[in-house]
This record gives C-alpha cells, sequence and structure tokens, in this order.
C-alpha cells in the first residue's frame, strides 16, 4: 500500500447537501498543499443520498476513498475506520457540516512541527447560544477532571500524526476525548484558533440528550485510565 504526505478523514451521516459543497472547497485547499493526499469518506450508515453523492464526487476527484459502514456506529466507530485505513503520514479530521473551514487546514499543518496533534480551537461559535453555554460547562468540568488544559475539546477540525494515533486505543464515544488519549500516550499538543461557520444544511446530531450523560460515564472512565496507566521507565537492558 503506497503512502502519502495527507490523510483527510471525514465522518459523514446524512449530509448529501452539505457534501456537494466541501469536497471541491476541500480539494482546492489540498491541490495548493503541493503535497500527496488522499481524501477518506467514511458514510456511516447514512439514509440520504450521501453514499451516492461521493460516488459522484469520486469519478471527479480520484483522490477520495469511500468506506461505507453497515449501520450507524457513531462518530468513534467512523472516526477509527478511518484512521485504520488512512495511508497519510499525518491525518486531518473535520466535519461534513461545512462548519469547519478547509482553508483553516495549512495553518493546522504549520503548527504541527514539534507537536503530535494539533487542535482547532472554535474561538467565536456559530452555534446557538444555549448549545454554547453547554459546549461552555463540559470543557470547564472535563478540564477540571482530566487536568488538560484543552478549551475545545469538540471541534472536529485537528492534526495527528500518524504514529501517535497507532497508540490510541478508541473506544464508543472516546472521540471526544483523542486530546486526553494522545497525551497519556506521551504526544505533544497545541490548539489554534480556527474558524467556525454556521450550518447551512440539515441539522446537528449532538444534543445535550446524547451527550450529557455518555459524557459524564466517559469521562470517568478516562479518568480511570489516567490513573490506572503504567508508568516506568527500563533503566539498563543487558
Amino acid at each position: 500500500m503506497s503512502v502519502v504526505d495527507l490523510s483527510v478523514v471525514i465522518p459523514i451521516y446524512n449530509e448529501e447537501e452539505s457534501l456537494t459543497h466541501l469536497l471541491p472547497e476541500l480539494h482546492n485547499v489540498l491541490v495548493t498543499l503541493g503535497r500527496s493526499f488522499e481524501i477518506l469518506c467514511i458514510d456511516d450508515g447514512s439514509v440520504d443520498r450521501s453514499f451516492q453523492v461521493l460516488l459522484n464526487w469520486q469519478e471527479k476527484f480520484p483522490e477520495i476513498h469511500i468506506i461505507k459502514l453497515r449501520e450507524r456506529s457513531g462518530l468513534t466507530a467512523a472516526l477509527d475506520a478511518g484512521f485504520h485505513r488512512a495511508r497519510g503520514k499525518i491525518i486531518v479530521t473535520l466535519d461534513a457540516d461545512l462548519q469547519n473551514d478547509p482553508a483553516d487546514i495549512p495553518k493546522l499543518l504549520a503548527e504541527l512541527p514539534g507537536y503530535d496533534m494539533v487542535i482547532g480551537w472554535r474561538v467565536h461559535r456559530s452555534d446557538s447560544r444555549l448549545k454554547q453555554v453547554e459546549s461552555r460547562i463540559a470543557n470547564w468540568f472535563r478540564s477540571r477532571v482530566t487536568g488538560d488544559q484543552v478549551h475545545d475539546i469538540g471541534c472536529t477540525l485537528k492534526v495527528y500524526r500518524k504514529e501517535i494515533l497507532d497508540c490510541i486505543q478508541l473506544y464508543d464515544n472516546m472521540h471526544r476525548f483523542l486530546p486526553v488519549l494522545c497525551e497519556m500516550a506521551g504526544g505533544r499538543i497545541k490548539e489554534v484558533p480556527v474558524h467556525h461557520r454556521p450550518r447551512r444544511f440539515g441539522e446537528s446530531k449532538f444534543g445535550i440528550q446524547n451527550r450529557l450523560w455518555r459524557g459524564l460515564y466517559d469521562l470517568w472512565a478516562v479518568r480511570w485510565m489516567q490513573k490506572r496507566r503504567l508508568r516506568y521507565k527500563i533503566e539498563k537492558e543487558c
């Protein structure tokens, strides 16, 4: 399997309208980088025309590789499927809903030297006031429990070195804790302010009902892993 410089992983669930705008916009940005790349589109059991839209764009852009999951398995599963099939030495993730701006990718890549993960920080959110308040509370509480200093763990726009992802075992709903898991694996992370655009099509797949209780449950699981992880250094080996 040939290696490329860059793999872009996009989890997708019912985003047929957004994809028509996202894919050419993303492709134009990646071409300007002057690097070899692939675009991995993971269709997480969409029930609209997302898969057909992907097939249509694949005819125009051969860099697109489509992975269709048999049934909806969740964001973490879609990301994991992309991570395991990515050929890039560097992996970029972004949402398919057009709220992440592909034009921010070069800025995140420029900060990667010296780090293992660069995280987008949506300083000026384009979400509802309620969603922004929920996010601030969740980020504050998570930071207090885990000790990480990340301001915006929910931003999907991130850049990783492939080798750090290879050190991380993901479990259901653990995508929101990727920065914490990266640090636990010895990785270095940095946040970079990015744009956040209003949603143009469809509606958000996440709300307080499917984030609050699952998030709290998973948070304590991560805290348990932090406390119980192995910490040893080999002094000599003969």
